[in-house]
């Protein structure tokens, strides 16, 4: 696996050794050892997976304390533009993103520690979306960030008209206020 540092500290993106021949590939996509020595200990607890169509925009969401999640995620199948913003007040790169995309061809994932807002837009027709958490989702901790909040500067790779937001998703607060809510 080659582990690259992104310029959003603890931030990184992951292109793991796939192994091609006549019957298909077979790749690792985790290896607990080899992760912690490159990026650190993390505790996956949990593993999710989502199905959407293309236009849907799922985020920007995160987990407030003492709840929040570390993720690695990636994509079985298809492609989503995927985004990561430091919700971290006391960052020098608080409200900045890194945004990379990730596809079933490509096989990169990406690493979300703690302490950021995640989304991700659909850019295929279909996708199929896995990640793993550190921590279990709480309903009472669950926060979000306006998907197209104008200092975030976030180019979805989207048409507007095409976006497919959930009614949470719309209404979110700008990040100027996420934590006055």
């Amino acid at each position: 696996m080659n582990y690259i540092k992104t310029e959003l500290e603890g931030v990184y993106i992951l292109e793991p050794k796939v192994f091609n021949d006549n019957r298909g590939y077979f790749l690792e996509s985790y290896r607990q050892e080899e992760f912690a020595a490159n990026i650190g200990k993390i505790n996956f607890i949990q593993d999710n997976e989502s199905k959407s169509t293309y236009g849907v925009l799922r985020g920007l969401h995160f987990q407030r304390l003492p709840f929040s999640q570390a993720k690695l995620v990636r994509v079985v199948y298809g492609k989503v533009l995927d985004v990561a913003v430091d919700i971290r007040r006391d960052s020098k790169t608080f409200g900045k993103h890194i945004a990379v995309e990730l596809s079933g061809e490509n096989k990169r994932q990406f690493f979300i520690p703690r302490g950021f807002a995640h989304g991700f837009a659909v850019l295929s027709d279909e996708v199929i979306f896995q990640y793993k958490c550190d921590n279990y989702y709480n309903p009472q901790s669950e926060g979000g960030i306006l998907w197209n909040d104008s200092a975030i500067g976030i180019d979805w790779k989207l048409k507007a008209e095409d976006i497919i937001l959930s009614e949470k998703d719309k209404n979110n607060p700008l990040l100027k206020d996420f934590d006055k809510e």
